[in-house]
This record gives structure tokens, sequence and C-alpha cells, in this order.
């Protein structure tokens, strides 16, 4: 086998994804550079590296080594050293760093680093801080590389295997070695047969009882992923013994052997048995139990007279609310647990404010909540009280172990004697249940959303649930108002949710179509509509104003190929803009990008309008901002949310996404004042009318469909509403009967 020993000259060609790379070597000795070729995932230009490999010849590229083993070796003469730290493998330390370090430490400086950190503080420019990041740095660097080298032997790609770096740290191997199917219940993405592989690889038996049980684990995951909070016995049967290539005794044994071990629990229901994995069921049954509860200590009216101050409110505001808006005031005043639902322009808000007008006259104390924080904003803004997230109002944080917890509990709930959690139809059973736990009984609760709307991107059906349940007062608010009527937004809305076609370019209106039959059509005309024809039409900012949502990820037309196409066009790259490439998407300066999970750790800032800065913890998913900077010295992203500044470690880019489009899944919660939606053929269970009534409801200001109309008929007509297993509608009906009794 070869071996070479030399400098990177240059990084050819890089697959982020995979970390296969075509690199340029100074040969030691030789002086001569040679092309290598193989898995590279951090080699850097300026390092010096070992190659080991075998020769080929290439029909174009000529002579070069295939790479089959490397390590980074330290440099053998200053220069060497001062480019090795320069090339941007330890944070912190850049051109004029790097030389600085050397000039005053030579050929010890490693040694200084690994060993001895305290004494960079003698470099001027570096101080206590920054010399810890250096030294903590480069060690991650060096357990990282053992790691990559551990995992990528077993075809694990370098954008999962740094997630599992992360989640398990200098740990990495030993955890993967011990337990490899960690890895599909622990790491988003890595499925069941890449941990599995891993296992076979590593000696562990296809008919395991270990296996089994994991690949038993991994279905009810999967299924959650889905929506449901259980899975039919004989379905998740069939599913192990097709997953694990086992036969059925084995899965049946296996089962029985969880749910003694009340890994699982097993219950029988009208139709099935159904398996939970323990916590989903122990989120259910605790759910029903304390919303009985709940309504059962709040009832009983709150004082005499609504009427009377309903009308003082109607008089103070000169308003007049319809019959149902009075009903959902009356009932929230004299009921434990309501809900109220309705669509657009239906007089959710206003309903809202008067109970809580009237609640405040009555000296209860009242919370206000929604899921996201873009829905807590909206509330805000509507309301003129701050509004939470509901992770925010459990206040969520961490244990002494360094969990993740939430502090409002049985044991410390939430002081109010009223709770209105908007958006309801986004909370899944899990947020739910931590929401009623830190709930205590007489506080009353008035729960808020739209039924028709998509379901909780997490398990369950718990808004659908409970109303069908018919056991807690709902109050569907149907009258949409004279104001309301004046937008076909709103109109059109109701239309599409009655299962009726939008009256599509009314001359004045703010609802339009513009008819376009292939996807290369929709894309340009997409580009056309956000660079030229909305800013003239209605002065409306390209970046600001516009929201393009999409029903499909995949394809010309879906979420990732619209944000490489309208980032070229929006924010095109320039020798002023600094880049930073991860997984297949480049961040640039200028990028729109948002948030895609909660991160209650990430820190902000944020300077008033008197120059004092006010610090933070918090970034939620669906936040959506801008990128100001990207430092690959310090290898740091910093985002503008609105007027919270954020900076990212390079390692923190896997919770951001371009955000030029944007899933219509992922825009719930969310308002923007255009929304532009491409219509195009899809799979039947994904384009249904549910879908499209969340898009356009959306919108405040302007809505414009683009595509194909015969699309817009088809997702009218199909109401396909796809099937979640949850138990939580039977459990209200049994433990409100037991009320009853």
């Amino acid at each position: 086998m070869a071996q070479v020993i030399g400098i990177v000259e240059g990084i050819i060609f890089r697959n982020e994804e995979n970390g296969f790379s075509v690199i340029d070597v100074r040969e030691e000795g030789t002086n001569q550079v040679i092309t290598a070729v193989g898995n590279f995932p951090f080699i850097n230009q300026g390092e010096r590296v070992k190659l080991e490999g075998e020769w080929t010849t290439h029909p174009d590229y000529g002579h070069q080594l295939k790479m089959v083993t490397y390590s980074s070796v330290a440099p053998s003469t200053l220069v060497g050293m001062e480019s090795y730290l320069a090339s941007g493998l330890i944070k912190g330390v850049g051109p004029a760093t790097a030389k600085a370090l050397v000039r005053h430490f030579g050929m010890d400086v490693l040694d200084i680093i690994q060993f001895n950190p305290q004494r960079l503080t003698e470099v001027e420019g570096i101080g206590k801080t920054r010399a810890e990041m250096i030294a903590s740095s480069f060690s991650e660097q060096k357990d990282i590389r053992e790691a990559m080298i551990f995992l990528q032997s077993y075809g694990i790609t370098t954008a999962y295997a740094l997630k599992i770096y992360k989640a398990y740290g200098a740990n990495t191997i030993n955890i993967v070695r011990e337990n490899p199917y960690r890895l599909a219940e622990d790491i988003t993405g890595i499925g069941f047969k890449t941990a599995d592989q891993i296992a076979r690889s590593l000696g562990v038996d296809m008919n395991s009882h270990y296996r089994v049980m994991a690949g038993i684990k991994y279905l009810l995951s999967m299924a959650a992923s889905d929506g449901h909070t259980f899975l039919p016995r004989e379905e998740l049967i069939s599913k192990a013994v097709k997953l694990l290539d086992v036969e059925k005794p084995l899965v049946e044994d296996a089962l029985t052997g969880m749910a003694l071990s009340q890994a699982v629990v097993m219950e029988q229901t009208d139709s099935c048995t159904a398996v939970y994995l323990a916590a989903f069921y122990i989120a259910e049954a605790g759910s029903a139990r304390m919303l009985r509860d709940l309504a059962a200590a709040g009832k009983g009216g709150l004082s005499g007279k609504i009427g009377n101050k309903i009308r003082y409110f109607e008089e103070s505001h000169h308003i007049q609310l319809a019959n149902q808006q009075r009903e959902a005031v009356k009932q929230a005043m004299e009921h434990g647990v309501v809900i109220i639902t309705g669509g657009p322009g239906t007089g959710k808000t206003t309903t809202i404010n008067c109970i809580i007008e009237l609640m405040i006259q009555e000296g209860l104390s009242v919370e206000l909540a929604a899921p996201t924080g873009r829905a807590a904003k909206r509330m805000t803004e509507a309301t003129g009280r701050e509004a939470k997230t509901i992770h925010r109002l459990l206040e969520y944080g961490f244990s002494d172990d360094d969990e993740d917890i939430f502090q409002r509990n049985e044991d410390n709930p939430i002081k109010a004697d009223a709770i209105i959690i908007d958006e309801m139809s986004m909370v899944d059973i899990f947020l739910f249940y931590h929401l009623l736990k830190a709930i205590v009984q007489g506080t009353r609760l008035v729960m808020v959303g739209d039924v028709d709307q998509l379901p909780s991107v997490g398990p369950g059906n718990v808004l659908r649930d409970m109303i069908q349940s018919g056991e807690i007062p709902v109050i569907k608010l149907t009258e949409i108002f004279r104001q309301a009527q004046e937008s076909m937004i709103i109109v059109n809305a109701h239309r599409i949710n009655s299962g009726v076609m939008p009256l599509l370019n009314v001359k004045e209106k703010d609802f339009f179509f513009d008819r376009r039959e292939s996807a290369e059509e929709i894309l340009r005309t997409i580009k056309d509509l956000i660079i030229k024809r909305l800013p003239g039409y209605g002065q409306y900012h390209s970046l600001n104003d516009i929201q393009v949502l999409v029903p499909m990820k995949k394809g010309i037309i879906g979420v990732n190929n619209l944000n490489a196409e309208l980032q070229m066009v929006l924010n095109p790259p320039a020798d002023f803009k600094k880049e930073k490439a991860i997984r297949d998407i480049i961040f640039r300066q200028g990028d729109k990008v948002m948030q895609i999970k909660n991160n209650y750790r990430l820190r902000w800032s944020r300077i008033d309008e008197n120059g004092e800065t006010w610090e933070g913890e918090g970034v939620f998913n669906g936040d959506m901002g801008f990128i100001q900077d990207i430092n690959h010295e310090e290898q740091t992203v910093t985002v503008l949310f609105d007027d919270k500044t954020v900076v990212y470690d390079f390692s923190q880019l896997d919770e951001l996404e371009l955000s030029y489009a944007i899933s219509i899944h992922k825009s719930q919660g969310s308002e923007f004042p255009v929304v532009i939606i491409p219509l195009i053929s899809g799979p039947p269970m994904l384009m249904t009318r549910n879908l499209l009534y969340t898009a356009v409801t959306r919108a405040k200001e302007l809505v414009v469909l683009v595509g194909r109309d015969n699309m817009i008929a088809r997702m009218i007509s199909n109401n396909h509403i796809a099937k979640r297993y949850s138990g939580l509608c039977k459990r209200i009906e049994q433990s409100f009967r037991m009320m009853h009794v």
C-alpha cells in the first residue's frame, strides 16, 4: 500500500453529505503535488496529513491516490505549523492568530494548546475565554476524527456521523459498540436498518431477543412520527416480521416480554389490541383523567349577570358580539374547561378579549399561551397582553443532570386562575399532558383553535379527540363578520373548507390564481411574482412580505429546489458575501432562514430603543430571520430574528433551513402579508382540502395560487383526513362517565 505525507494544498471538491473529496497534496521530500480521492470529512487546506492507499489512473483526471486510511500529523516546520493552525481546523484561530501563536511558542504550540492551554493568554489578543475555546476545539476535533473514522467504516454518512457525535460526544464509540440500536431511538434520521447493519457487523445475532425488542420500539417510534400514539397488535407484529425478517412467534414472545417489563402497554379496545410505548399510554390516560378533574372543579358561574357584563364590554369597545360569541364567553365563565373553535373572520380574537376582560373584572389572574413563538407573538399583538409559548409557560429548563424538564408540574403548578391556549390544533399529546400536569384544580382552561386545520406534527389528535368525545363544552364560531366578508381570503377559506371552489381573480380583491401547467412554468412565474409583479402591485418587499408555501419537499417546485432557485435570484453569491456549506445547503450572508426546532438553550441579545442590551435564552421552531454574518475563524453564524440576535456555532446549523419557501406544515401558527402557493400533481394522501385551507389562512393581505385549476378542484374534493391511531377520545368518554356516576 502506498504512503504519502504532505501538506493539503487545495480541496478541489467536497461532498458535504458524505465527505467524499478530491484534494491536492504537496508531498514532503519530492515537493510534487499529487491528487488524492476518498472520504475526507474534516480535512482542511494547510493541514499536514499521512495518506495510505492505492495508485490508480483515472481516464479523465490521470494519476491519483485512492485513499484507504488517512490521519492528521503534526507539521514539521514553522511555516507548516502556521499554515496548519490557520486552516480553520481550530475554532478561534485564524491566519493572524496562527502567526502570533507560532511566533510566540514555535514548534511547541500544539503541546501548549493540548496540555497547557492557560499559557495561550501570553499571546496578545487571547484572553482566558478564547484560550479555553481554542483548547476545547482542538480536543474536540481529535475526538470527532476518531469517531468519524469508526462510524464511517459502517457506512454512516458524514452528516449523520456529526449528528451522532453531537448526541454522544467523546463517548460515541463506546455507546455505539455497547448498543448500536440506540442510534435508531436517539438520532433523528437514522433508521433501524442502519443501526441493525452496524449491530450485525459487531456480531449481534439476527434472532437476538434484544434485536427484536429494538425493532418493535423503532416501529412504535416511527408510528409516533406519523401522528399515532399506538399501533394495533397485529399490524405491529406484521410490520416487525417484515422489518426484522424473523418468525412471527419470536416477535410475539418479545412483545409479551416488553409488556411484562412495562416497556410497552397493551390494551384491548373495541376494535383491536392497542400497543403503546409506555410514555404514550401514560400521556393519554393522564390527560383524560386531568381534563375530567379540571372540568369537575371548575363547574359553576364566576358570578351572575354575565349578560350585563358582555353588554358593557360591547358598549365600551363599540362592537356587537354575535350570539355564538356571547355563548362562548358565557361557557368560559361557567365551566372549568371550554373549547372555542372556528375559521378565520369568525371573531375568535374578539371573543378571547372579552373573556380576558370579564375574568380580570372578577379578580382572576389570566395566562395566555400558544404552541409556537410566532403564534404566541400573534396572540400578544391581538390581545395587547403578553402571551408565551406553552414551553415557556411551563418553564422548560434543565435538571441537575442536564436533562430537559418542565419546571412547572403538579408539585410546582402555574400560578394562574385561568389559562387561555390559542392554536390548539398544533398541540400534541405530550405537550398537552405536561400542560395539564401544571394546572391546579380550580383553574379554568379555555382552548381556542381551528379544528379544520392540519393536525399537530407530533403524536395524537388532541383537539379533534376532545371535540369528538362530546364531554367538553364546544362552541363553534361560524358567522363571518361583515368586515371579514370584504376579504376574499376569508370568504374563499370558508368556501374551501365547505368543499366549494374559491372565487378566483375577483377584481380589486385579494385572492388570485395564475394558471400554469408545467412545474417549470410555475417556477418561472413564482420568481417573476416575487421579483417584479408583487413589489410593483402592492409595494410588497420580496423578502420581508412574501412567503412561498409549498405542499411537498421534493421536485422542481418542492421546498428544497425552490429554496435553491429563490436564493440565486434573491440573494445571489458575491465576493463580499461570506458562505458556509452544510449538508446540501449553502448558507450565505443575507439569506432568509428558519429555526426548525425548539432550542431553549440558544442565547440571544437585543438592543432596545434606549441603547440598553438585553439577553435571554430560547429560539423556537418556526422563528424566521436573516443571516447577518458568517465568521469562519470563530466558526459562527449570526442571525437576526425580528429584534433578537442569535449566534450559532457551525455545529448547530442543522437547526436552520433556508426559508424563501417553507412547507405548509411548518407555516402553522404563522401569518404573512402575502402567500404564494404552487399547485401541481402530488400524492392524494398529501394534496388534501385541509392542507390548502391551512395554507390560504396563513395570508393577511394577499393570496396567489400558481398552477393547475384542476389541482385546486382535486384538493377541495379530497377531504381525506389521515387516520391517526389515538385513544384519547374514548379515554375522555370513560373518565367523564365516572364523573357522572
